[in-house]
């Protein structure tokens, strides 16, 4: 009965750090799989033609201002996961 309970404590506690070391390695995975914000430029001035102003960091998106060789500041959102990158927004300038 004993070596019964002590292989089942065992097995349990095999399992419960196989499954911790698991859901680690998924955590990861999803880190690496994130765009940081040198990325999101590269990929803000790919769509973009000009010079990164600033890059803010969102929840599910990065906000790259670029200002355009014509003199006009545009935003554009990069999706951290996908790296998709939003037509450009012109920011409306009140004189």
């Amino acid at each position: 009965m004993k070596a019964f309970i002590r292989r089942t404590m065992v097995i349990t506690i095999v399992t419960c750090l196989t499954s911790i070391s698991s859901y680690a390695l998924q955590q990861d995975n999803y880190n690496e799989r994130q765009l940081d914000k040198a990325q999101a430029a590269e990929r803000a001035t790919q769509q973009v033609n000009g010079r990164v102003l600033r890059v803010d960091k969102n929840k599910d998106n990065y906000r790259v201002k670029v200002l355009k060789r014509s003199g006009r500041v545009v935003s554009v959102d990069v999706d951290k996961r996908s790296g998709e990158v939003s037509p450009p927004q012109e920011k409306d300038r009140k004189r």
